[in-house]
């Protein structure tokens, strides 16, 4: 099941599922509160961190469906 998907705001998802939060750190996320966290989504953010996407949003996922 797929709550959340690459096209999803950083902090949308973050409000959402303040849990998330430590999953984006954990891949090297660091920047939540900076203002491009606002306006990139999962993807462009990822791709910027060279993090891959979808491994981060299945694990964001994982976080959320527990």
């Amino acid at each position: 099941m797929s709550t959340i998907t690459k096209e999803m705001s950083i902090m949308e998802v973050v409000q959402k599922w303040p849990q998330t939060a430590s999953i984006f750190m954990n891949f090297g996320m660091g920047c939540l509160g900076c203002s491009a966290a606002r306006f990139e989504n999962i993807e462009q953010g990822a791709n910027a961190h060279g993090i891959n996407a979808v491994k981060l949003v299945e694990a964001l996922n994982k976080s959320v469906n527990q």
